[in-house]
């Protein structure tokens, strides 16, 4: 809880009241390597802060095809209060610690801290940018350019999850990325 309470502070401030609402709504789950957190199809009825551990959102495209969009690490927010089903999976890349809020409980927090809402939005506004950085390259690039921004972008990630999601992520393939890395050391 403390490691949410302090990434919030980053955007803005809170008392010790709303503080202590936070936390009480707050939840700690434990998701295993490999287990979902949300699936397509299904409405995503909680907001989670990753406290351990890396979560991969992906889908299949039409050619049945797993594609992996992003990578969401330790200190990271994931939401989606549309109330809509979604089309990506959220999968545990590793073992996973998260801290889960109900979309009531969330909701509750947003009507009765009149900030949270400007602080939800500087968080939002700080991924979109850090998205935008790690994924416009990825378009126009060779794959082993693409490969070295992967390990200057993400740089825990590497030894950490599986080399099919890194080459999922890259768009290439799982022997492509281990000719690469050969190459490359």
């Amino acid at each position: 809880m403390k490691e949410f309470i302090e990434f919030v502070l980053q955007f803005g401030e809170l008392n010790t009241q709303q503080i202590k609402l936070i936390s009480q709504k707050a939840k700690t789950i434990t998701l295993d390597k490999d287990e979902y957190f949300a699936e397509a199809g299904k409405v995503l009825h909680q907001v989670c802060f990753v406290l351990d551990g890396i979560l991969r959102i992906c889908y299949y495209n039409n050619k049945g095809e797993e594609i992996t969009k992003i990578f969401v690490e330790e200190n990271h927010l994931l939401y989606d209060l549309k109330n809509a089903p979604s089309t990506e999976y959220i999968q545990a890349a590793t073992p996973c610690k998260l801290l889960v809020f109900s979309n009531t409980d969330w909701k509750e927090i947003t009507d009765t801290i009149i900030i949270w809402e400007s602080i939800i939005q500087k968080i939002t506004n700080k991924a979109l940018v850090e998205k935008l950085k790690r994924v416009s390259p990825l378009i126009a690039q060779d794959a082993t350019t693409r490969y070295l921004e992967f390990l200057e972008k993400y740089p825990s990630l590497a030894n950490r999850i599986p080399l099919s999601y890194i080459a999922s992520y890259l768009g290439i393939t799982q022997q492509s990325l281990s000719r690469i890395r050969k190459n490359i050391r």
